[in-house]
């Protein structure tokens, strides 16, 4: 219902987390094809590191702090 109105911003706390690999694939791609096709953003929080790499942006938060980038 959320992406029924094609939102500037989809905000999605771990997407996945409760699914099978190839059905957490098939999310993100549902995910990314719909923000992409509305101009819009998609923002989520994931521990998976393979999900991760899939964003344009990365940011790691550790010991409190926000920082651009992957975890070194």
């Amino acid at each position: 219902r959320a992406l029924l109105r094609s939102p500037d911003l989809v905000r999605a706390d771990e997407p996945t987390g409760s699914l099978d690999e190839a059905s957490g694939h098939q999310v993100m791609d549902i995910l990314h094809g719909m923000v992409r096709a509305d101009g819009g953003t998609l923002l989520y929080v994931t521990h998976s590191s393979e999900l991760a790499q899939t964003a344009d942006q990365i940011w790691t938060l550790h010991d409190g702090v926000l920082q651009q980038g992957s975890p070194s």
